[in-house]
């Protein structure tokens, strides 16, 4: 099979006129591209708006250093034969540069670019009741009309930040990580700090600890790091492999986690100590995931079996950090949260970088951020001066893509407005008062809690298939009925309770950004059920209002 990697050159910028069509999708990463692909085939009018100036979606935008995916491939990918058959990957966990330049290959084998305006931000979407259709307002002033409009700007788009104290005094370089400059940046010699200690924070300092810097990390919460296990691919073993991609495609699809691999079904307790060492041995060594999600079923509803995972990561840890106080700080013996119910970070060589001496750690729990001054930040215990201080705190994430749009609904209220006191949508897909409105990589679907290509894609499937039912059938709209989405809430939120995540002050419970609601946003069933529910839905429009022509 030939293998042609892309290309890496990015096209004009383009603002989007005013135009009609019959599909408008917000986002360029994998969701709209899956879009595209799909609502193409119907013979229908699509285009993709995008506020970034190429595809990649969060990749896009994502470049700090030591960025990479931490779902391994071909998993993390599309299942499009037309890319797979002719791209090459060259890691098991790609980086940011060679996902922008797979992206860029999507592009050009698919001809993406034709029916995508770059650099236009939506900020204001309303349903016409008369027209049928959503027109769609961009910063730059265009006016988009379509009958369908499907929103797939992703779950970790609306940057956060911390509201410090005196955050503006601070004089020398401060930036967001997903707002890392393009330019390469000099760091000899240069102070560092980093604050944020999530999946990019990880990154970021093993990285950056290899550079002839100091580099200091403010840590409150250890993060649960798992290894990655990463490793070159070569051209050989995926040109073979690629005979048992489309198997291995569906057989993803038809576990809980969207890898081919799901949960040990036992308890934990329906082993002895010594096959439950061994299984946990096995799950760690083969690095990713596996360790969380191939592990025994009972570990986020038991705290006592959570423990012991807690317990064994511990172990593993503690015995690469020399330092006593950096051990005790970021893999403490008395475990401070329950494993897994914030996401779990995946690193090469973390714990060994914060080890070396160019890198300090600031235990927050002990000397709290005080506030920013001309040169650095202040503790309760000193000052630290810094060059260059990097925000590694995260998105307001699941939901705040969404609420970020003044998108009305048909009694004029937005989503942000409607959402204030807990989310509200059908399946995950749709919302109540919006008709044709339809959500990818979205709150209350698996969305964070499975792997990302197969859950967009099932969810742009449904979508698609809906459309098609919709003009087969006469019917101009579809609109969810609050009944059903109140449904759908009440068991999300009941399933969350009878697990550890309820004890979590995590982004999947939105417990990260002020004023945001406590809530689980996940669905939680598992990706295999909630297609299955989700296509049931289809059989005769369950849960929805329809309009005829």
């Amino acid at each position: 099979m030939a293998t042609t990697n892309g290309v890496t050159s990015e096209p004009p910028t383009s603002n989007v006129p005013n135009l009609t069509t019959d599909v408008l999708i917000v986002g360029a990463g994998f969701g709209g591209i899956y879009g595209l692909y799909q609502f193409r085939k119907l013979g229908l009018s699509v285009k993709i708006v995008d506020a970034g100036s190429y595809f990649g979606g969060t990749w896009y935008h994502n470049r700090y250093p030591g960025a990479r995916v931490d779902s391994e491939v071909p998993y993390y990918a599309l299942s499009i034969p037309e890319l797979w058959n002719t791209w090459t990957w060259s890691e098991r966990f790609p980086g940011h540069e060679e996902l922008r330049r797979y992206f860029a290959h999507a592009d050009k084998v698919l001809e993406l670019s034709k029916d995508t305006f770059f650099n236009t931000s939506v900020v204001e979407a309303r349903f016409n009741v008369d027209t049928q259709q959503w027109t769609v307002k961009t910063h730059n002033g265009g006016v988009v009309k379509a009958t369908y409009l499907v929103l797939a700007a992703g779950s970790s788009y609306k940057t956060h930040v911390p509201d410090f104290k005196n955050f503006s005094v601070y004089k020398g370089r401060v930036f967001h990580s997903s707002a890392w400059p393009k330019e390469e940046i000099d760091l000899s010699g240069k102070a560092v700090g980093v604050i944020g200690n999530g999946a990019t924070g990880v990154q970021i300092v093993q990285t950056l600890a290899r550079q002839p810097c100091k580099l200091t990390t403010f840590i409150r919460t250890p993060n649960i790091a798992l290894p990655m296990r990463q490793r070159k691919l070569t051209f050989d073993e995926q040109d073979i492999a690629k005979s048992f991609y489309e198997s291995w495609y569906q057989t993803a699809r038809n576990t809980d986690s969207g890898f081919p691999f799901n949960t040990i079904k036992n308890s934990i307790w329906d082993v002895s100590p010594e096959e439950r060492e061994r299984v946990f041995e096995e799950l760690w060594g083969r690095g990713g995931f596996n360790f969380s999600v191939g592990n025994f079923r009972d570990f986020l509803t038991d705290k006592k079996a959570n423990a012991l995972l807690y317990d064994f990561w511990a172990r593993k840890v503690r015995a690469r950090i020399k330092d006593p106080f950096k051990r005790d700080v970021v893999a403490p013996l008395e475990q401070t949260q329950y494993f897994c119910t914030k996401r779990p970070s995946l690193e090469q060589n973390y714990y060994e970088a914060l080890d070396q001496p160019n890198v300090t750690v600031v235990n927050l729990n002990k000397t709290p951020i005080v506030e920013f001054v001309e040169n650095g930040i202040r503790t309760t215990d000193k000052v630290h001066e810094f060059d260059i201080i990097v925000m590694a705190t995260g998105f307001n994430a699941v939901t705040g893509s969404l609420t970020e749009i003044d998108l009305y609904d048909t009694d004029g209220k937005t989503v942000k407005q409607k959402w204030q006191d807990g989310v509200y949508t059908y399946l995950g897909l749709t919302i109540p008062k919006m008709p044709n409105l339809f959500m990818v990589y979205s709150p209350q679907a698996p969305t964070a809690f499975v792997n990302g290509p197969p859950v967009i894609e099932i969810q742009i499937e449904w979508i698609v298939d809906a459309v098609k039912k919709m003009r087969e059938e006469n019917i101009k709209s579809i609109t969810p009925n609050f009944d059903a989405a109140e449904k759908w809430r009440d068991e999300i939120q009941k399933m969350n309770e009878k697990t550890l995540h309820i004890y979590s002050d995590s982004w999947y419970m939105g417990s990260n950004i002020p004023g945001k609601k406590r809530e689980q946003l996940l669905y939680m069933g598992g990706l295999k059920t909630y297609n299955n529910v989700i296509r049931d839905s289809l059989d005769g429009w369950k849960g929805f209002t329809v309009t005829k022509a």
